[in-house]
């Protein structure tokens, strides 16, 4: 079966929801601000015969949020059944929500496929790192209509973040074509306020949809 990229219909997600990426065990027992946890993320289009196909993500945790993850492998061999068994744990959870990913083009959902095309964990340093292909379901022609989307935790309680816009990767072919361009909202002062006050216990309500308002949006336009 397909799944929409829209969150409105199930964004009951839980802090620990996404468990092994946030690893809130391994977090001081002290208050914290939200976020609690970051990942850093890089972006590339995967394209074929002028469509868009899909996204592969690379993304990297900080290295709390990496500490217990790495801890299970650290003596593992990169090919190892550990590192098998830690990636399908990990992506379980993220196709869990839909890949923290909304996708839409001309205000509708673009869907994408369950599963991902390819994955795996690794570890760069004490950080460790998850990469995947999002396929769409059906494949975007390029030209027309600019797609957009986010990724990021709706409860906020993980910082999901391109350092800017070199994180955003175009196929050398596309490069006179498409132009791809990264949006990083700017919250006003009560809100982030708000968001520093939550601490470990703490939880924003569902329909504010926290982490939404301060997501940053990808759009990619094409001629």
């Amino acid at each position: 079966m397909e799944k929409t990229s829209l969150y409105a219909r199930n964004r009951r997600v839980s802090r620990c929801t996404f468990l092994l990426l946030c690893s809130c065990l391994a977090l001081p027992a002290v208050a914290l601000a939200h976020p609690h946890s970051f990942i850093d993320i890089q972006t590339t289009l995967v394209t074929q015969q002028q469509q868009l196909t899909g996204l592969k993500m690379v993304w990297t945790m900080d290295e709390i949020t990496s500490a217990d993850l790495l801890y299970d492998a650290q003596k593992a061999k990169a090919d190892s059944d550990i590192w098998k068994k830690l990636a399908a744990e990990v992506m379980a959870r993220v196709l869990s929500q839909h890949y923290f990913t909304d996708f839409y083009r001309d205000g509708k959902p673009v869907r994408y496929l369950d599963l991902p095309s390819e994955y795996k964990l690794s570890r760069k340093g004490d950080q460790a790192v998850l990469e995947f292909v999002m396929p769409l379901a059906k494949p975007q022609p390029l030209s027309g209509k600019p797609m957009t989307f986010s990724t990021f935790d709706p409860s906020y309680f993980v910082d999901m973040t391109y350092k800017d816009q070199s994180a955003l990767h175009l196929p050398p072919e596309l490069a006179k074509a498409c132009s791809i361009t990264l949006f990083t909202p700017k919250p006003d002062a009560s809100l982030q306020s708000y968001a520093l006050s939550l601490d470990k216990a703490d939880a924003p309500p569902e329909d504010m949809d926290l982490g939404q308002q301060f997501a940053q949006k990808v759009t990619l336009q094409c001629q």
